[in-house]
C-alpha cells in the first residue's frame, strides 16, 4: 500500500492530510504520540512520505459514542480545506461512504479488504490532475 500511496503523491505532488482516528496518535507539531504512530510514520518515511496534517475534530459524544464517525468526516475534510485557501485539488481515499455530495466527487472509495489498489491510485491521479470527468 505505501508504495502505491508513494506514486500518487510522486505524480501529483499531494500531500498526506489524516482525516481517520489515527489523527488523534499524533501531536499538534505531527510528532508520534504512540508506538503505533511511530511505526505508520517509520512505514511512511520508509518511501518519502509524510504527513502534512490533520483534519479538525467535529466529533459529538454522540458520534463517539455510536461510532458513526463517518456523519462528521466530510465536514471535517471540508473544514480542513476551508482553512487551506492555497489547496487547488484534493482527493479522499477512504473505504466509508462520507455522506457528502461534494466530498463524494473528490472520493476514491477503496475497499477495506484489499486496501488502495493500482487502479484508485489511478482514479486519484485523475481527480487531483483534472483528468476525470465528474
Amino acid at each position: 500500500m505505501y508504495r502505491k500511496l508513494a506514486r500518487l503523491v510522486k505524480e501529483t505532488d499531494a500531500k498526506i492530510i489524516l482525516h481517520s482516528g489515527w489523527r488523534f496518535w499524533f501531536d499538534a507539531e505531527l510528532k508520534p504520540l504512540c508506538t503505533e504512530a511511530r511505526k505508520l510514520a517509520e512505514l511512511l518515511a520508509k518511501e518519502n512520505l509524510y504527513i502534512s496534517g490533520v483534519t479538525p475534530d467535529l466529533t459529538t459524544e454522540e458520534i463517539r459514542k455510536t461510532k458513526k464517525f463517518s456523519l462528521v468526516k466530510a465536514d471535517e475534510i471540508l473544514s480542513w480545506i476551508g482553512l487551506h485557501n492555497d489547496v487547488t485539488a484534493w482527493v479522499v481515499l477512504d473505504d466509508l461512504d462520507l455522506h457528502n455530495d461534494q466530498v463524494r466527487q473528490h472520493q476514491v472509495k477503496t475497499d477495506p479488504t484489499t486496501g488502495l489498489t493500482l487502479e484508485d491510485v489511478e482514479q486519484a491521479v485523475k481527480i487531483l490532475t483534472g483528468n476525470l470527468k465528474l
